[in-house]
């Protein structure tokens, strides 16, 4: 996920391109695929809500931290799903591939990536994986999903959904008065139902136990996202509903959050800039800001390490960053580097002045309508009996 430059500040976005040729309310990003599977080099291993999180350091698990835990991702073929499907492996999960792209049948979004290219990916490197087509927009058959699952293996402990990342439809650019409604039942049946539709039967097949982690992939930090009105209405809602979902599910011992990673380094970008993982930072000539990208491994490590985390629950309903976890796990990439988004200072020298007012306005906005909300939420809060 690129960097989403919509307002200035530490956001990070499912993956992008600068757009060009756009008018300036657009977004500055192109969100495509979650990923990077092009001439990838092996990448070596590496409370409940009642208590607020207070940024204590949690030290990574040695070994195999999730041996014996079952995980189901979906929107496993590329990207940032599939580099979390990689770390989860990594660290010892039996985990499901899910999406609609399978050999013989690519996407239509027009990639080559598949679920059973993951898969393999996995297994060639030791880990466990299946894949699994499944379309999430269809109940149906994300009910007989967790219908195999739970036949299978008695339990699911961790749902990760990172459907819709690279949907053309969510690339469309535009002021308000330039959207095209006539794609909206597509765009939210795709990037947003399916979503509701995946946590549904993730949490009923958690619920019993008591216990379970469901995690949305997002774009940028920040509330807002930029496209389309349709695309934000999805982007916004990937980040509030497991706000509202976490409520729900305290009571259940489910813990439900969202992850955005940084400047994604999927399949997507890499193709963008004329690179492979081998040689990415030839593209830091062309826009400086990619040399703290990151690969899709390391939003996935971001989401092994939560799962690992006995206290998870302690972060519930909270939107996290791939960079932010970080800091509080120390995983770092493949390579080594811990790529930091948020404290990245941002080169805005491309943009023109009108998207430099856009970002500052916007930025301004959100922070008002924030401080408002958290203040009346605050007051409704006290009027709650203890």
């Amino acid at each position: 996920m690129c960097r989403l430059l919509e307002f200035p500040s530490s956001g990070g976005a499912r993956d992008g391109k600068l757009l060009q040729n756009h008018p300036p309310a657009a977004r500055v990003v192109v969100s495509a695929a979650p990923g990077a599977q092009h001439n990838v080099p092996d990448m070596p291993s590496q409370r409940s809500s009642r208590t607020p999180f207070r940024g204590r350091k949690k030290p990574l698990a040695i070994g195999k931290p999730l041996a014996g835990r079952v995980a189901l991702v979906a929107g496993a073929t590329r990207g940032a799903g599939r580099g979390i499907a990689r770390a989860l492996a990594e660290a010892g999960a039996l985990v499901y591939c899910t999406g609609r792209s399978v050999k013989g049948k690519p996407s239509p979004y027009g990639r080559p990536e598949t679920i059973d290219e993951t898969a393999a990916i996995i297994r060639a490197a030791g880990g466990r994986a299946i894949a699994l087509r499944v379309d999430h927009t269809n109940e149906s058959e994300v009910k007989a999903l967790f219908r195999r699952l739970r036949r299978a293996h008695k339990r699911i402990d961790l749902v990760v959904d990172s459907v819709a990342g690279d949907d053309p439809l969510m690339k469309t650019y535009g002021f308000l008065w330039q959207a095209d409604p006539t794609r909206a039942d597509a765009i939210f049946r795709q990037g947003l139902t399916s979503r509701i539709t995946t946590a549904k039967h993730a949490a009923l097949a958690m619920m019993p136990a008591r216990r379970g982690l469901i995690i949305e992939i997002t774009e940028n930090d920040l509330v807002g996202g930029g496209g389309n009105p349709m695309a934000q209405v999805v982007k916004i809602a990937q980040k509030v509903l497991p706000l509202q979902w976490a409520a729900e599910l305290a009571p259940q011992g489910v813990a439900v959050l969202a992850i955005t990673p940084g400047f994604l380094r999927s399949e997507s970008m890499l193709q963008h800039f004329g690179v492979t993982e081998d040689n990415w930072r030839e593209a830091g000539k062309k826009d400086s800001n990619f040399l703290q990208s990151e690969s899709p491994l390391f939003v996935g490590r971001a989401v092994a390490a939560l799962a690992a985390d006995p206290n998870v629950r302690d972060r519930t309903g909270m939107l996290w960053s791939s960079w932010e976890l970080a800091r509080d796990y120390g995983f770092t990439d493949y390579d080594g580097r811990r790529p930091d988004w948020g404290r990245h200072k941002i080169d805005f020298s491309e943009f023109p002045p009108a998207w430099m007012d856009l970002f500052r306005t916007g930025a301004d906005l959100e922070i008002k309508w924030l401080t408002t909300l958290a203040a009346r939420t605050r007051k409704f809060r006290a009027k709650i009996p203890s």
